[in-house]
């Protein structure tokens, strides 16, 4: 099984010297969809699409899956 890392998202936002609120706010998310990526949870395509084009990235530098052991 697999699980959504918003590991590389992270990793992007520092090295752009910017925070997960501010990322949020350009994006036009909602608190709690920044809430369920910091837990880890799904969020919807459309959330990801609006991250990628406030950033000007592609979905692969915002996300990845990996493994689990269950």
């Amino acid at each position: 099984m697999r699980k959504v890392s918003y590991l590389p998202l992270w990793h992007l936002l520092l090295e752009r010297g910017m925070t997960k609120s501010q990322m949020r706010i350009e994006a036009g998310l909602t608190t709690n969809v920044l809430a369920n990526m910091n837990k880890g949870q799904h969020i919807s395509m459309e959330s990801l699409i609006r991250i990628c084009d406030a950033l000007d990235c592609e979905l692969k530098d915002a996300v990845e899956l990996v493994k689990t052991e269950e």
